[in-house]
């Protein structure tokens, strides 16, 4: 499912998608159906592709898959200022170790900011902001990101430019090679034509 930005996926309050999901969703019509939740977690402020589980056995198989990063993820940042055209990050986040790969797709010129990049963003660990936290460490934070941009550079009342753009992973009951997309926010396709 589409994750809008600015709502939580889950917690301790009411407008959650955790929440949303029993209004929205058909339940499973399998004998361990179970209410539906999401098996993992984006960011308050992240916008993109979200998966949900809808049977007891669906959730912890996909809990297992994250686990075990046999998911692969892919995002899509807007970044700030010049960029190297790919590379890696390896910096340690919340003191445990972490990588993440990035590629820049198009660079376009801003009065603003300098330039703004297109990166396309590979984690290869889930740690809590990493992505941001690696983006913002090598000198190039995310449009929009209020923690961990620049003071002089934060991008008031648009969001964070971060998008899970998509989740490729084998089915854990059919063996199905599965490439689940989200389409690229309105926000993003304004800035860079390689989106139109």
């Amino acid at each position: 499912m589409h994750k809008p930005g600015g709502i939580l996926v889950s917690g301790n309050h009411f407008k959650t998608i955790a929440n949303a999901l029993i209004q929205n969703l058909k339940p499973s019509p399998l004998e361990d159906a179970t209410q539906p939740q999401p098996v993992h977690r984006l960011d308050f402020a992240t916008t993109g592709i979200l998966l949900i589980g809808k049977t007891s056995s669906s959730i912890r198989a996909l809990n297992k898959l994250f686990e075990d990063r046999t998911i692969k993820k892919t995002y899509y940042a807007v970044t700030i200022g010049k960029m190297k055209t790919e590379g890696s990050i390896t910096t340690e986040v919340d003191e445990k170790p972490c990588k993440s790969n990035y590629k820049v797709h198009q660079t376009v010129s801003s009065q603003r900011f300098g330039q703004l990049n297109l990166v396309e963003l590979e984690p290869f660990t889930g740690r809590r902001h990493q992505l941001r936290k690696h983006l913002s460490g090598i000198g190039n934070p995310i449009l929009g990101d209020k923690d961990y941009g620049k003071k002089l550079l934060i991008l008031n009342g648009k969001g964070l430019y971060l998008h899970a753009y998509s989740l490729k992973f084998t089915h854990p009951f059919t063996n199905e090679a599965l490439y689940l997309k989200d389409e690229f926010p309105l926000n993003f396709k304004k800035l860079f034509d390689v989106l139109q």
